[in-house]
Order: structure tokens, then C-alpha cells, then sequence
């Protein structure tokens, strides 16, 4: 069975948005000033060597803009020959590849894929998608990218309603940069006192 692993990209404040292409965002690219070759390496070990992607359709969308496009280094190599499972109600348009629709039922979809035989699965950049997984219990492990940085706006993590969960450290990596790289298992339902 696959493990699928979220990881995101995130504010202090909990925003995971990099982009105006999403609705009304002042911040383009607020990680780009962190951005060092330890966090690229650190990235790179948490994917590992082979690992299929797990995206949305915005995010296919927008990756497909410019990974295809990125000069070739360990990060985009593995990218650009990842299988890509989008979920998407719109598979017209898929051309980045190799891709393959999730069909009408999304979490089916993942249940399918995790249940093959394949590298892990990564997914980056929906938080629609991210509560989904949680909510479901599809997800094994979640990395947050922390940057020192307030937004104040944008698209968070979680969305409103996503159920209440529990998760256990698995390591921790402070980079020189300021950001924190924070490994966790998904632990199971909230415990309370």
C-alpha cells in the first residue's frame, strides 16, 4: 500500500497561497527570498527518490506552466516524471503527463491508488483537497514548510469544517533561513482531557 504524504508550503499565520492566479492575493511568491539550496535539498529528501503527485486542477494547471519548462535538476527531473493524479471534474485540457483523472469520485480515486502497488503519493498545494484527505483518513503524514513570515490573507491550510485530528511528531529541521521543516503521522481522532 502507498503512503500519501501532504506537504505544504506555509506562513506562520497558516496560509499556503503563493499566487494572484488565485483569486485576489497581494503576496506572489512570498518563499522565494528563503529559498537556499539546504531547503531544496531538504525538499528533495522528504519526497525521495521516486514518488507519484496527488494535485488539484488549479495546481495541475499551474505547474504545468512551468515545471515542463524548468531547467533539469533533481527537483524538476522528479516532478516532470512523476505520475500525476489530478482531481478534477474537468479532464479535458490534461496534457502534462504522465497524468491520469481521478474520475467523478475523488476519494475512491485515492483509495484506488493507494491501494496499488507505487512509489508514495505527494500532495502539494490544495487545502480543498487536504481537509478531504483528512477527513476520510487517506492521509499518512503531513510536512509543513513553516516560513518566518504574517500574511494576514490568503488561502489556508485547513479548511473551515475539516475534522479535528491528531498527530505525532516525527522530526524536526530548522534551516539556517528561519524555515522549519515539520514532519507528522497522522495520529488518529482528536484526544481531549
Amino acid at each position: 500500500m502507498r503512503k500519501l504524504k501532504i506537504c505544504e508550503h506555509i506562513s506562520l499565520d497558516g496560509v499556503i497561497q503563493h499566487s494572484a492566479d488565485d483569486g485576489d492575493f497581494p503576496y506572489g511568491d512570498w518563499t522565494a527570498p528563503y529559498r537556499t539550496p539546504a531547503g531544496r535539498d531538504a525538499i528533495a529528501a522528504a519526497h525521495g527518490g521516486s514518488f507519484d503527485l496527488l494535485l488539484g486542477r488549479r495546481t495541475y494547471d499551474m505547474w504545468s506552466g512551468s515545471w515542463p519548462k524548468a531547467p533539469s535538476s533533481p527537483m524538476a527531473d522528479g516532478i516532470n516524471a512523476a505520475k500525476k493524479y489530478i482531481a478534477t471534474h474537468r479532464p479535458e485540457g490534461l496534457e502534462w503527463g504522465p497524468f491520469e483523472a481521478l474520475g467523478p469520485d475523488i476519494v475512491e480515486g485515492i483509495r484506488r491508488i493507494k491501494s496499488q502497488d507505487g512509489p508514495d503519493l505527494i500532495l502539494w498545494g490544495s487545502s480543498t483537497l487536504t481537509s478531504t484527505l483528512l477527513e476520510h483518513g487517506l492521509a499518512d503524514e503531513v510536512l509543513l514548510i513553516v516560513y518566518p513570515v504574517l500574511l494576514g490573507t490568503g488561502k489556508r491550510i485547513f479548511a473551515e469544517g475539516t475534522p479535528p485530528r491528531s498527530f505525532e511528531l516525527v522530526s524536526t529541521n530548522a534551516l539556517p533561513s528561519g524555515i522549519i521543516f515539520s514532519m507528522y503521522k497522522v495520529a488518529g481522532p482528536l484526544k481531549t482531557a
